[in-house]
C-alpha cells in the first residue's frame, strides 16, 4: 500500500491519497480539524431544532453553545493530556497542539454537562430539559466528528478479518498503537496492518442512539430521560468498543482503560436512575 492509502478489503473498497489536510495560501489546515467543526455545527443545529420542536428558545441554545463548545475542548484536552502525562512532561508546549488529535470525548461531554449546569442555573431555565434538548445534537456531533479520526489514521482496534477490517500502510499510524496482536497477524513483506475500523463502530453506533432519541422524545415519562439515554446508551456502545481499541487511556498505575470504566459506570448509572424516577413517578400517581 501506499502511504496515504486507506483499505476496506472485505468490502472491495480501495481509497487512494486519502489526504490528513489540505493547504489554502500556505497556511495548512487538517481534516481532522475540519470534521470536528463540521460535527459541531451540526450538533448545534440539531440542538437548536429540538428547542422550536418542543416549544423553547432555539436561540438560547446557540447562546449556550458559544460556552459549551469553549469548554467541552478544553475538557477534552484536559482529559486526555491527564492520562497521557508521559507524552507531554518533558515538552509542555505540545500540551497546546491538536492539530494532530489528542482530545478525549468524555473529558469533552464532562465540560459540556458542567456548562450547561451553570448556564441553566443562571438563566433559570429546566436543566434536565435542556439536557434532553442537547444531547441528540451532542451525539450526532460525536458520529460525524469520529470521521477526524479516520483522517488522522487513529483509533482503530486490534487485528480482525471481520466484514468492516480495515488496512493502514504502517508508517502512516503510530508506532505505539500497533499492538503486539496485530504484529502477529502481518504478513511477511507487507507494510500495512488490518484492524477494526473502531471509529466507525462508534460512529454508527452513535447514529443509531439518536435515531433512539428522536423516536422516543415524544414518550419520554419525565425531563432528563432522553440525557439518560445518551448516558446509558453511548456508555453501553464506548464499553465494547473501547475494549478493543489498541489506543486506551489507562489509570495512572493499573491496566484498567479509564473511558471504559467511566462507561461502565455511566450505562449502570443511567439503569438505575431511570428506574429509581419511574419507580418514584408511579408511587406519586397511585
Amino acid at each position: 500500500m501506499e502511504i496515504m492509502d486507506i483499505a476496506f478489503p472485505n468490502l472491495g473498497i480501495y481509497l487512494k491519497n486519502v489526504p490528513k489536510g489540505f493547504s489554502i495560501f500556505g497556511f495548512d489546515i487538517a481534516l481532522y480539524g475540519v470534521i470536528i467543526c463540521m460535527g459541531v455545527l451540526a450538533g448545534i443545529l440539531m440542538a437548536a431544532h429540538q428547542a422550536k420542536v418542543t416549544g423553547q428558545d432555539a436561540d438560547m441554545y446557540w447562546d449556550f453553545a458559544i460556552y459549551a463548545v469553549v469548554i467541552s475542548i478544553i475538557g477534552a484536552r484536559i482529559y486526555y493530556v491527564i492520562f497521557e502525562w508521559d507524552m507531554y512532561k518533558d515538552n509542555l508546549l505540545q500540551v497546546f497542539n491538536i492539530r494532530q488529535g489528542g482530545l478525549a470525548i468524555y473529558g469533552g461531554v464532562i465540560g459540556g454537562f458542567s456548562t450547561l449546569f451553570v448556564y441553566a442555573w443562571l438563566k433559570k431555565q429546566k436543566t434536565f430539559l435542556m439536557m434532553d434538548t442537547a444531547v441528540p445534537g451532542l451525539i450526532l456531533g460525536q458520529a460525524i466528528g469520529r470521521w477526524g479520526n479516520f483522517t488522522n489514521r487513529e483509533v482503530f482496534g486490534e487485528y480482525t478479518n471481520n466484514i468492516l477490517a480495515m488496512r493502514l500502510p504502517v508508517a502512516a499510524v503510530r508506532e505505539r498503537d500497533i499492538s503486539e496482536s496485530i504484529l502477529a497477524h502481518m504478513e511477511e513483506g507487507v507494510n500495512y496492518i488490518q484492524v477494526h475500523p473502531t471509529f466507525l463502530y462508534e460512529s454508527l453506533w452513535n447514529l443509531g442512539i439518536l435515531a433512539l432519541m428522536l423516536l422516543y422524545r415524544k414518550h419520554k415519562k419525565f425531563d432528563g430521560e432522553i440525557a439518560l439515554l445518551y448516558l446509558g446508551g453511548y456508555g453501553l456502545g464506548r464499553a465494547w468498543i473501547e475494549g478493543i481499541r489498541t489506543d486506551q487511556l489507562f489509570l495512572p498505575g493499573t491496566e484498567i482503560p479509564v473511558s471504559q470504566l467511566l462507561a461502565v459506570i455511566l450505562f449502570a448509572g443511567a439503569v438505575v436512575c431511570d428506574a429509581a424516577v419511574r419507580i418514584r413517578k408511579r408511587k406519586t400517581e397511585i
